[in-house]
């Protein structure tokens, strides 16, 4: 018998900018919610103004951890220390493990019209945090899509359905789920969720109601709700609704952050920028 996960709390997100000015709302990293273990931010970022995208994130360094970008809309091309550059187009994403560091840059592509995505960064446990960087990255047509019936279609990033599709981006050690839903108005969802790791729901767009053991609120477009334990999601989609279901196994390891490094203690983080002044992450030619 399927424990339920009901909601633990809604985040609304706060509006602020980053980069060089990009506007965007913070869900994880936010005032209210710090970090959702493995999980350390959540941004989301929408306008078809280009003055709120255009200066994009120019070049800057990561360590530690994970960066996920995911586009709805819109085009980002990425350039590397490390001699990597591409676009990534509306359905595709870069999962670009950092870890050891890199510097890197991702500015938008298009002049105008609407961009829509989500920045996501996946913490690294202890042992792999000075592991070299790596990427995993896939064009909106190499996605993996689950058509599970005439109301539910799910664009699977990575982990691997109830149904049996995996998605391409693979050998995570968070062990991340990370789905992308379209439901028509009425449809339900049902969804495993491995127990114990951490899971949120992102309402791209729609309303939902998260069935549970007890009445549960209402989900409203733009909001992300923090799922409480259990080893399986239910959902009804009381409009036509397009979510992120996100999921992964928290590593419970102390956390030290400043910036763009992640570390497990402050001496690591001093290290790191050391480091970076040294010329040890390289830079983008």
């Amino acid at each position: 018998m399927s424990q339920l996960r009901s909601i633990a709390n809604i985040v609304k997100g706060s509006e602020t900018s980053d980069g060089a000015g990009v506007r965007l709302r913070r869900y994880i990293a936010s005032p209210e919610l710090d970090m959702l273990d493995p999980f350390l931010l959540l941004d989301a970022f929408r306008s078809d103004n280009p003055d709120d995208y255009i200066a994009g994130f120019p070049p800057h360094p990561h360590r530690g951890f994970e960066t996920v970008t995911y586009l709805l809309e819109g085009a980002m091309r990425h350039r590397d220390s490390a001699g990597h550059e591409g676009v990534i187009r509306s359905g595709g994403v870069q999962w670009m493990t950092a870890a050891s560091g890199i510097e890197h840059s991702e500015m938008p592509e298009q002049v105008e019209g609407l961009l829509y995505g989500f920045q996501l960064w996946v913490n690294l446990p202890a042992s792999k945090k000075m592991s070299p960087p790596r990427y995993q990255e896939f064009e909106p047509e190499q996605m993996a899509i689950e058509q599970r019936d005439e109301n539910t279609r799910i664009r699977v990033i990575a982990g691997k359905t109830s149904g049996g599709v995996e998605g391409m981006v693979r050998q995570i050690d968070s062990a991340p789920l990370y789905l992308d839903v379209e439901l028509k108005q009425g449809a339900e969802f049902t969804e495993q969720v491995a127990a114990g790791h951490n899971a949120l729901i992102f309402l791209v767009s729609g309303e939902l109601e998260v069935l549970a053991d007890a009445p549960q609120p209402l989900l409203k477009a733009e909001q992300m709700a923090v799922l409480a334990d259990g080893d399986a999601v239910n959902l009804k989609a009381l409009q036509a609704s397009r979510f992120l279901l996100i999921a992964g196994q928290p590593f419970n390891e102390p956390v030290a952050r400043y910036g763009p490094f992640v570390m497990n203690t402050q001496e690591e983080i001093q290290q790191a920028f050391k480091d970076y002044r040294a010329g040890q992450f390289g830079s983008i030619k």
